[in-house]
């Protein structure tokens, strides 16, 4: 069969099923167009093809057993290639976070998510490039070099999960890892047109995540499709008691149907989030995407979140005051970069002056001004206050709604350098997706269009907690209605 990286998640684990493709072609086919499109995009920093294709050798000696007696419980995602991105640990296999402080570091154990997609049966293509620890938003941060946009080469994917995002719309992965702090799954899946889902916290485990702000992080999936992530959310969902952030709350079976409409389904719409500035484009498509979904059979509302104004300097307060003090582990003594010297202090600041760059250090130096002594009250205290003003603003919108829909960035992908000379105007680019991160609530971002440069617009669905089956099942209902899902970057 031809163009099997062309499948989805969904449709290759339908074909492996029926028994006409094995897994060891599936995974050929994505390492050979990983060989071929790899070096133009800088997706992937590590791969890893000989693990992969014993995985896939193994996958297929139980595809094998299964035919011959079908008694036994199979896998869920049984042969079906992944890509990681490179925050979570896999254990055997470098990972970096982006930094050249962790350039080496190979880890001892496995991510839970990681884990449980390896029990399920994924095959894994490599590590993917993203932001140095996660702190960015077009993965320009990278120590290894950016990633490139599949749609505009000249234009950044979106970030800190670019290269993961990057990876799915060109076709290297049929699927990808990657994580959410304050929109590093879902401003990525808009850039780069896939659809990226970031779970309600406590939803997926934290655990062999390398932590960047421990209130905020999720891990997070992206697929060309609703399916393809409810495909793995399935299986990473769910307690870890590794992980004490972990929320022991029953996980339903996401089957999602396609013949379903969104009759009786309440889609709120937060004037807050149609702000001056917007590319109106952006703002055009995702305005149509709700007419659909009211076509489709949902009632339409606006509705207010009053404090999403205060978003940003909270997030911008909270996540670098987490951020220095998870990155003071990082000291050049029990692991990762070392630069040698006879006082201590000064292995610490050569070990960390050499390793972290630019913005890391920008972000641990606001964090540490912060936290610091007459100032904690001021600013970390007041941002928590203001943190549960805006999770209130979300409990109370969802009493009337039961989806939440709105743009994901002001623009779609800008291009390399637009914003490395002004921090601020980086950080305003997730404006939109740093609330839901703040009220722990998920969010979904899928394709609704492409501005008149021929650049993918996403739109976002934010739920209650722990109401991810309602967004994906939304999003199916709304992609088996359009094709933009469909539209391939390469």
């Amino acid at each position: 069969m031809e163009n099997l990286s062309s499948l989805s998640l969904t449709q290759a684990l339908d074909l492996l099923k029926k028994g006409e493709i094995s897994s060891v072609e599936l995974t050929r086919a994505f390492l050979q167009r990983i060989d071929t499109y790899n070096s133009r995009l800088h997706a992937y920093l590590t791969l890893t093809p000989d693990l992969a294709l014993q995985q896939a050798e193994a996958a297929d000696r139980v595809w094998k057993k299964w035919r011959e007696d079908q008694s036994t419980p199979l896998p869920a995602l049984l042969g079906l290639p992944l890509a990681v991105k490179d925050v979570l640990a896999v254990k055997d296999i470098r990972c970096t976070c982006g930094s050249l402080i962790l350039e080496n570091f190979v880890p001892p154990y496995t991510a839970t998510a990681v884990e449980r997609l390896l029990a399920a049966g994924v095959v894994v293509l490599g590590k993917t490039n993203t932001d140095e620890f996660a702190m960015g938003s077009s993965t320009e941060n990278s120590a290894y070099g950016p990633t490139r946009n599949p749609w505009d080469t000249d234009r950044v994917p979106g970030g800190s999960s670019g290269g993961s995002a990057a990876a799915v719309a060109a076709r290297l992965a049929p699927a990808a890892l990657g994580t959410d702090t304050g929109g590093s799954v879902r401003q990525p899946a808009s850039f780069c047109g896939v659809t990226g889902l970031k779970p309600t916290y406590g939803r997926v485990s934290r655990y062999g995540l390398v932590a960047y702000g421990s209130s905020l992080d999720s891990v997070g999936a992206f697929g060309h499709t609703a399916e393809d992530v409810a495909l793995l959310l399935n299986v990473m969902a769910g307690f870890d008691p590794r992980d004490a952030t972990s929320m022991d709350v029953p996980v339903p079976d996401l089957k999602l149907n396609a013949a379903a409409d969104l009759k009786g389904l309440r889609v709120g719409v937060p004037k807050e989030y149609f702000i001056k500035g917007i590319q109106a484009e952006v703002e055009n498509s995702v305005r149509q995407a709700v007419e659909q979904l009211k076509a489709l059979g949902a009632e339409v509302f606006e509705v207010s979140l009053p404090h999403t104004e205060y978003a940003l300097p909270v997030y911008y307060l909270i996540a670098p005051a987490e951020a220095s003090a998870n990155l003071a582990r990082y000291d050049g003594i029990r692991f990762g970069l070392r630069e040698s010297a006879d006082a201590l202090w000064d292995i610490y600041r050569g070990s960390r002056g050499a390793g972290f760059g630019p913005e890391v250090k920008r972000r641990i130096m606001l964090g540490t001004y912060a936290l610091s002594a007459g100032y904690y009250d001021a600013y970390y205290g007041q941002a928590q206050k203001v943190r549960t003003l805006i999770k209130r603003d979300f409990i109370e919108a969802f009493k009337q709604v039961d989806v939440i829909a709105a743009p994901v960035a002001p623009s779609t992908a800008f291009r390399f350098g637009d914003h490395s000379e002004d921090p601020l105007a980086m950080y305003l680019e997730d404006v939109f997706t740093l609330p839901a991160n703040l009220g722990g609530v998920p969010g979904l971002t899928f394709p609704v269009g492409f501005d008149s440069q021929g650049l993918p617009v996403g739109m976002q669905l934010m739920g209650p907690h722990f109401g991810e089956a309602t967004l994906l099942q939304t999003a199916h209902v709304y992609q088996q209605a359009t094709d933009w899902h469909k539209r391939s970057a390469m």
